[in-house]
């Protein structure tokens, strides 16, 4: 069987053996590579070709948003997944327009990033449930600001179904596919699915998108 190559990126080695001792236990997983900065990240991307790298942001040499760029330049198939202690907004939305396919915290545990290397993998981006909480929370302060208050229901006339709108809801709240699947009782196959007919409907291609939508359009609520 052939195996998922993985890189890891981090200038702290502790954290680079924690990471390791999480991946290295998957048996479908091997790590070709380690890089200690964003240089060598972004060398050893092109020389060892992995399938996923996980990331750090804070870098020397060059950031972990520099690096995702660039890596995705070279090739855009390439899986990234960022491990930060970043919660900061501007973060979050630079290395998403840098094309990153998972934001996770480092505060999470061998479980959460786990789901974030296979849910990159399978083509979604992963976010850290706190994560999503930024983006809606940023998203319902730029509404304020510019004097418009979020419609409270779904806006007539949307192309969603009543389940696709139930799935959009978990996934604007930060679930992952497998959650969604559990919570509606639904095989992740539906879940999946639904959320490629409702980026086809809405012409949206990432998470982001979702999220944005589902928030100006009323579908999840902004009350603390």
């Amino acid at each position: 069987m052939k195996k998922t190559r993985l890189l890891i990126v981090d200038d702290h080695s502790v954290v680079r053996d924690g990471i390791r001792m999480v991946l290295e236990n998957v048996p479908e997983y091997t790590i070709v590579a380690e890089a200690d900065n964003g240089e060598m990240a972004v060398e050893y991307a092109q020389k060892y070709k992995p399938d996923l790298v996980v990331m750090d942001i804070s870098m020397p040499k060059l950031n972990g948003i520099e690096a995702t760029a660039l890596m995705k330049e070279q090739n855009p198939d390439i899986k990234i997944v960022i491990l930060t202690v970043h919660e900061d907004e501007e973060y979050v939305y630079q290395i998403l327009r840098a094309g990153a396919n998972g934001y996770v915290l480092k505060t999470a545990g061998k479980k959460e990033i786990l789901s974030a290397v296979k849910t990159a993998l399978s083509g979604e981006r992963y976010l850290s449930p706190s994560v999503s909480n930024i983006i809606i929370d940023s998203f319902s302060r730029r509404s304020k600001e510019d004097g418009s208050a979020p419609k409270q229901s779904v806006v007539p006339g949307s192309p969603l179904t009543k389940r696709e709108t139930e799935v959009l809801q978990h996934i604007a709240q930060g679930c992952t596919n497998r959650k969604i699947a559990e919570m509606l009782f639904l095989s992740i196959r539906t879940i999946n699915t639904h959320r490629t007919n409702m980026m086809q409907k809405l012409d949206i291609h990432d998470t982001a998108g979702l999220v944005r939508y589902a928030i100006e359009t009323g579908i999840v609520s902004l009350k603390r």
